[in-house]
């Protein structure tokens, strides 16, 4: 039963490269492009449980839990926008069967840009949501030039984090709930959406076997390719939809640099946090189906 905003949502298993991937599958309209939702860092599908319902009755709806998070397994491996390229991309393929709209949540944004540059034939069109990702001259939130003492402190801090010991006790500290609570009412404009229900979604994945060295990994693995590159190779519909209350992202300064290389994007600013869909859903809802209205 799909969730209409409270309840969990009840999904399925999808075996890929031998690991089990959790996915959420709603809606039968085969008349337009299906529309696939990922989640940012740490979250899962059921962050996207008050969309799902709402939007199935357009739309082919999935939700998938990238490896490394949520319901999925959580495999010793390097974890990179390449690696859940190729994860989203073979979901595609096998199991959805045609070309795709994928809308992103911040790092879940990078990973849906990453696909629609490097595998266009599985992407209709991209929605991004507060997306991460790092561009060519700026930090990894885009907001402004790096300076030296930073990139001195993120190096430390991805050495620090491939010592298994420094990781377990980092993992340790982020992962209690009062400081994912805490960590939430920071980016969450309305606090009433940060429920005890949030709080524990996030958490519960947090417990499963592999869970810190995933962390460690996303924290500690190469970069992958600039934002900037990835836009230059697109060449779908593009919407982006910005929270302006983000505090770890300048969303206007963020998004002219989107607009910047890829001037054909439709874009949004809402009144939300760094979790629009999440926060705002009925405005992000109806944003997405305005837009596929008109760009597909």
């Amino acid at each position: 039963m799909i969730s209409t905003g409270t309840e969990p949502i009840a999904g399925e298993y999808w075996q890929w490269r031998d690991q089990k991937v959790y996915f959420v599958k709603a809606g039968d309209n085969l008349q337009r492009p299906p529309l696939l939702l990922v989640h940012g860092f740490g979250a899962s599908t059921d962050h996207w449980r008050k969309n799902i319902a709402d939007l199935s009755q357009e739309f082919e709806v999935y939700a998938i839990d990238l490896l490394g998070f949520g319901r999925s397994q959580k495999p010793a491996w390097e974890y990179s926008g390449d690696l859940w390229r190729d994860q989203l991309d073979d979901f595609i393929s096998t199991q959805i069967q045609r070309p795709t709209v994928i809308a992103g949540n911040s790092l879940g944004g990078y990973a849906a840009l990453c696909v629609a540059a490097d595998r266009p034939q599985s992407v209709a069109g991209v929605v991004l949501l507060n997306s991460a990702g790092p561009f060519t001259d700026t930090n990894p939130l885009g907001s402004r030039k790096v300076n030296p003492l930073q990139k001195a402190i993120s190096k430390t801090l991805q050495g620090v984090l491939r010592q298994p010991w420094a990781n377990q006790l980092l993992f340790a500290f982020v992962r209690q709930k009062s400081r994912i609570r805490s960590t939430l009412n920071k980016v969450y404009l309305d606090r009433s959406a940060v429920t005890e229900q949030l709080v524990e979604e996030i958490y519960r994945p947090s417990c499963d076997e592999g869970a810190a060295q995933v962390f460690a990994s996303v924290f500690s693995s190469p970069q992958g390719k600039k934002v900037d590159e990835l836009l230059k190779a697109i060449a779908v519909p593009l919407l982006t939809i910005w929270g302006e209350g983000d505090p770890w992202m300048n969303s206007r300064s963020r998004g002219a640099k989107f607009r910047e290389f890829y001037p054909a994007l439709t874009e949004h600013y809402i009144n939300a946090g760094h979790c629009p869909h999440d926060e705002s859903p009925a405005i992000v809802n109806q944003l997405i189906r305005d837009w596929y209205a008109s760009a597909l």
